[in-house]
């Protein structure tokens, strides 16, 4: 299959690159710029990412280029671009005039390959504190901008381009069109990467890395793992064993629903209530981290208790998805713990599995195309995110059954209310945080003293940045005085305006 390489030197559009070149039905990865990766025949092409450094500092990012500049097709962005002008004797220092923000290309090679189809006047995005003041011998300016000379240039004799600008981002107007320009025409890359091609390549894989043996499977409900469920269900059929604990952190009647849509998918599934367990190792933890963990180990004692009852079951499956992966194994190392419970990161010495990840090499939009392509049902494929620890982080205090059966009687109006008003479609992810804080209501004549509950509702694309929703006034007013009407213990609602960064979509 062909493969274009991006190396990430920590930029915060790394991942955005991945998506465009995706979006062109080309196959891609990401890797540490100094973890390259062996550069097989696949291999047609590479694109150095930004970074967050100046390539005049001490500690800036080199890559080792001596197997691809001059021998592959090669686009270098922002950061990259500079770095190859000083690598080559060019001159990068600190810009006089802040490039950051929109600017427009003023002038263009309209013979290059690179810049094929973008007019003149073309919005871009800068982000960038240095600039190239001059370029080496050998290197031809192919884009300008106002401010920029050398917004993107050439290397004569090799099919080596650089801009100073980001193509992937929105921004851009014509980035994807410059993308296309070097992924398909420079590179020659085959657009073979579709839904369709990774289910026929992925289910032959499991076949052969599976063989006979039993796999057993963690589901939650949510998009991951029930696309990896079907995938796995298509390649092994019922010796696929899967497992649905309700931790008695699930949306109200999710349990039961989720299990009767499994059964109607044709898939080997087993429920297992472990409700008063979680609410066990929960009691008096109030602590964000301590819960996740607690949870995580509990799932785990569960999980590993049930699938010993499977007799040689030899793999686990698991839904971790790419951008997982990506950043656990970052340009300076793992990420920083915002909030651990991830699926990367291997498994306890005492659970005697090999793990399969199917989906391992997909965005979190792929693999709701891919399980459209699978014919999963629309309701499962379009749900929104939900968190590993469920309402557990959505509870701003210690956990108990009670505050558990308010918020899912709140969480349950918020959501249909959403559904029943064509809402929920247009929102990322949606949620009710139930807070410690108690305020003061009159209801008929009588003074409370009850729980306030925090809506909230995003937009984003992958849940790396997200927008509060813009819900119609009406609708929250309507949503609010039912909750406070129908769910005793709660008098006053409110609605969460943050955007990520700098708030997180979840509150714990």
């Amino acid at each position: 299959m062909d493969t274009i390489i991006i190396l990430d030197f920590g930029s915060q559009y790394t991942q955005l690159i991945a998506r465009k070149v995706r979006e062109l039905n080309v196959y891609c990865e990401i890797h540490p710029f100094n973890k390259i990766p062996a550069l097989t025949k696949d291999v047609k092409g590479v694109i150095f990412s930004g970074s967050p450094y100046s390539c005049n500092a001490e500690d800036a990012p080199v890559p080792d280029m001596k197997d691809i500049k001059g021998k592959l097709p090669l686009l270098a962005v922002c950061y990259g671009a500079q770095y190859l002008a000083k690598w080559g004797g060019g001159r990068v220092q600190q810009s006089k005039i802040r490039e950051y923000g929109r600017a427009n290309l003023n002038w263009i090679d309209e013979s290059s390959p690179l810049m094929k189809g973008v007019p003149m006047g073309s919005q871009v995005w800068m982000s960038h504190g240095d600039t190239i003041e001059c370029v080496p011998e050998g290197y031809k300016c192919i884009c300008s901008t106002e401010n920029v000379k050398y917004a993107g240039y050439k290397i004569e004799g090799e099919e080596t381009y650089a801009i100073q600008f980001h193509p992937e981002v929105h921004h851009s107007v014509d980035g994807l069109t410059i993308l296309k320009n070097f992924v398909v025409d420079v590179c020659h890359c085959e657009q073979s990467w579709t839904p369709a091609s990774f289910i026929e390549t992925t289910v032959a894989e499991l076949k052969a890395k599976v063989g006979s043996d039993k796999v057993v499977l963690g589901l939650s409900g949510g998009v991951d793992s029930t696309v990896a469920a079907v995938l796995l269900n298509r390649a092994i059929g019922h010796q696929l064993h899967c497992i649905f604990v309700d931790n008695g952190l699930l949306r109200k009647n999710e349990f039961e629903s989720v299990l009767e849509s499994y059964k109607d998918m044709g898939l080997n599934v087993k429920g297992v209530d472990a409700k008063e367990r979680f609410y066990s190792v929960l009691a008096g933890v109030t602590d964000p981290e301590k819960k996740r963990k607690g949870i995580g180990k509990t799932f785990i004692d569960v999980f590993d208790a049930e699938a010993k009852q499977i007799s040689d079951a030899k793999w686990l499956g698991q839904g971790t998805i790419y951008p997982d992966v990506i950043e656990s194994s970052s340009v300076k190392g793992p990420s920083q713990t915002i909030k651990s419970h991830h699926n990367v990161g291997g498994l306890p010495d005492y659970m005697k599995l090999q793990l399969v990840e199917p989906l391992r090499s997909l965005f979190k939009d792929e693999v709701r195309r891919v399980g459209r392509q699978l014919g999963i049902k629309d309701e499962l494929i379009g749900r929104h995110p939900f968190p590993g620890p469920g309402l557990a982080i959505r509870i701003l205090s210690d956990v108990t059954p009670e505050k558990v059966r308010i918020l899912q009687e709140v969480d349950d109006i918020f959501i249909r209310g959403l559904r029943e008003n064509g809402l929920y479609d247009k929102v990322w992810q949606a949620g009710c945080m139930l807070l410690p804080v108690q305020s003061v209501g009159v209801m008929g004549d009588e003074r409370t003293y009850e729980s306030v509950v925090a809506l909230r509702a995003v937009e984003s694309v992958d849940g790396m940045t997200a927008d509060w929703s813009h819900l119609p006034y009406e609708f929250l007013a309507k949503v609010s005085n039912e909750i406070i009407n129908r769910v005793k213990g709660v008098n006053r609602v409110v609605y969460d305006i943050s955007s990520k960064p700098p708030a997180t979509i979840e509150w714990e």
